[in-house]
Order: structure tokens, then C-alpha cells, then sequence
């Protein structure tokens, strides 16, 4: 017998890869059991299948850095503190990143893609469910989008928390009005802007030096640092909330069309996000 959940949740989270760098993400999760039926007939109770799951995904996924394991590109180091990795880019340019364990998923693959990712998870998941169950298939897929839409990446460090971790992010659309009216360019143009990009907080930034940025800041789970080139990057003078970034690219806007009302829709991940306006 099948039994399958389709959206069984998402997860927003950031990974790492040769040319894009670190890319902001979300997924959803689709899952399916195959397996004899039990006493109740079932395969298995559909609220023990999404509890379980959900659970496992927001544990081992969600907010976390993916990091593929088996690529010649990383260099990883382990111990009581937690990790400290360095990433090798297409060029030759290093990011590194550090922090506690758990803000860290280690996925033992050569490179992060939903294929994968959902075949690792399997792995792991081995023997979760009742003796019923005989297989467990799980898939990643994204949101269709068919307007323009950014990867991000961030860390909050006041953040209660595990959006505090410095290196998770998201898959987003966004909308702006201008007027009332919509701006599909002016949506393409920030859709451009942040592509693959890392949003950093100025007052997390250590130090420049070299065209390499350096970020730090101690949070309730540890201490992070976060090096990448500059010009993958782009530093706010204010926190990286979702409410924070619609209101600094409606403010962004008003400044570049003066006596006009400019109205962002900032989605943070799937089906949630912040509005903000701004007129000069």
C-alpha cells in the first residue's frame, strides 16, 4: 500500500555551492510510505507520519547551513565548540564560516541539490517509523514563482531563536507598487540586486580588508563569524528581519522617485513576509 502527504511543510535554510556561494533557500517537502497495513488498516496513522516528519525536518534542516560533506571544495574542522569551515569558489575565493554545531547540517553528498538532500534524509530517517512501513520516499521541490524572486541569506544574532544562526536564508518573491501600480521592473531590478546574496548587518561587521568582509556577533547559541567576498554581499544599517528589509527597499525606492508612494510585499520563505511603504 502508498500513502502519501504532498506540502507536508518547508524549510528555509542556506547551502553551499561552487559558483552561487552561500544560497538562501526554501523547499517544500513531499512525502510518501510504502508498507503492509497494520490492525487499523493503515499503513501508518497520517498524524504519527506528519508529526514525525515535520518534526525531524525543522530539527535537522530548517535554519541551518547545508554543507556537502563529500566535496573536494571543503575544508572542516569539529570539536567541542563547534565548526569552523572553509569553502572554495569557482576562482579561487574562500568563504568561511564558524559557529555552534547545530546551526550546521552536515549532508554526506558531493553537492546540495533536493535529489540529494531528500536521499540523505531517507538515510537518516531509517527505522523512524512502525515496522508497517517498508520504505520511506521523501522530495524537495520549490514554489512556482512566475514573478521575480530573490536567495538571501542572513543572521539575526538578537534573535531568540534559530534565526540567530548566520548563515540560513530563504527563497523569496517580492512585489512593489508604485502609485498603486505594480512595477514588474523595478520587481526584476531588486530580484537582480540580491541574487545569491548575503545580507549583513553593519554592526556585525569585524572588519574589510581586501575586497573580504568579516562579520562576528556572540547570540544566545554562540559565537558566529562569517567571512565572504564584498561584492557577494550587501551591508545594512539595520537589522535583516523581513519587516526591516521591506521597509529599507521601500525607502530605497522612495529616495529614487521622489513624491511618489512606494509599497513593498516582501515574502520571507512561502506564504509570509511584511509590507511597508514610504513617500519622500
Amino acid at each position: 500500500m502508498h500513502l502519501f502527504v504532498d506540502s507536508l511543510t518547508n524549510v528555509d535554510f542556506s547551502y553551499l555551492h561552487r559558483s552561487r556561494g552561500i544560497v538562501g533557500e526554501t523547499w517544500l517537502a513531499n512525502a510518501a510510505l510504502d508498507g503492509a497495513l497494520d490492525h487499523q488498516g493503515m499503513v501508518c496513522d497520517f498524524g504519527i507520519v506528519k508529526k514525525t516528519l515535520r518534526t525531524w525536518l525543522d530539527t535537522e534542516l530548517d535554519h541551518r547551513l547545508l554543507v556537502p560533506t563529500l566535496s573536494p571544495l571543503l575544508a572542516l574542522k569539529q570539536n567541542e565548540e563547534g565548526i569552523h569551515l572553509d569553502w572554495k569558489l569557482d576562482g579561487g575565493d574562500i568563504i568561511s564560516v564558524s559557529g555552534p554545531a547545530q546551526a550546521f547540517a552536515l549532508v554526506a553528498v558531493e553537492s546540495i541539490t533536493p535529489d540529494s538532500v531528500a536521499a540523505w534524509c531517507v538515510g537518516e530517517l531509517d527505522g523512524i517509523f512502525p515496522t508497517s512501513v517498508d520504505q520511506l520516499q521523501l522530495d524537495f521541490t520549490s514554489e512556482p514563482i512566475d514573478t521575480p524572486f530573490y536567495h538571501y541569506s542572513h543572521g539575526l544574532k538578537k534573535h531568540d531563536g534559530n534565526c540567530q544562526r548566520i548563515a540560513h536564508g530563504h527563497r523569496s518573491r517580492i512585489r512593489i507598487d508604485v502609485d498603486g501600480q505594480r512595477s514588474p521592473q523595478l520587481e526584476a531590478q531588486w530580484a537582480k540586486r540580491w541574487k545569491d546574496i548575503y545580507l549583513g548587518t553593519r554592526e556585525d561587521l569585524e572588519k574589510e580588508a581586501g575586497g573580504i568582509l568579516h562579520f562576528a556577533y556572540r547570540a544566545h547559541q554562540g559565537a558566529f563569524t562569517l567571512t565572504i567576498p564584498v561584492e557577494r554581499c550587501e551591508v545594512l544599517d539595520c537589522d535583516t528581519t523581513v519587516e526591516q528589509l521591506a521597509q529599507y527597499i521601500a525607502d530605497q525606492l522612495a529616495a529614487e522617485h521622489p513624491g511618489q508612494e512606494v509599497r513593498v510585499r516582501a515574502f520571507e520563505g512561502i506564504g509570509k513576509g511584511a509590507v511597508a511603504s514610504a513617500k519622500r
